[in-house]
């Protein structure tokens, strides 16, 4: 199997697993068996289950922020934009196996004893903060209303 093809497998099993169970609660030997790709394989393409997480967070956040840009974009007015970020989060929230913050949950389970996920965590809430700060300041809006979007959609 390409190495190509076996990452994207991977990540795929891991993130469904991961975002469904938990980082803890899933193994390697659970990787494998959703993703098809033979254990020494998974290991060449991620030598240590960090790695793998660290990479599944990564490639979450560029999706998910993808996904809130292509809804905002939708919506012309650029004070109105800063409401669709709302709506988008809000239809995040009512999508069917919802369970919460990917970031958030990583960083409780393991940001304590991984320096990986705690920089993952904080880097996703950085640009999505930075991504406010781009539409406030689109809309003409005080900058200093970007902390508190930040906070109301975080809260």
């Amino acid at each position: 199997m390409d190495r190509d093809i076996a990452r994207t497998r991977l990540l795929d099993a891991a993130e469904e697993l991961f975002y469904a169970r938990g980082i803890q609660t899933v193994g390697m030997d659970d990787i494998r068996a959703a993703s098809g790709v033979s254990l020494k394989r998974l290991y060449q393409v991620f030598p240590a289950k960090e790695q793998l997480v660290e990479a599944y967070l990564e490639r979450r956040d560029t999706r998910w922020r993808h996904r809130l840009a292509e809804h905002v974009e939708t919506v012309e007015d650029p004070r109105e934009r800063v409401l669709a970020v709302f709506d988008g989060l809000e239809r995040w929230f009512a999508e069917p196996g919802f369970r919460g913050c990917a970031w958030i949950n990583s960083h409780g389970e393991l940001g304590a004893v991984s320096a990986g996920v705690a920089r993952q965590a904080q880097r996703h809430k950085e640009a999505f903060r930075g991504y406010l700060r781009g539409l406030v300041g689109a809309a003409g809006l005080p900058e200093a209303l970007t902390e508190q979007l930040f906070l109301l959609a975080e809260g």
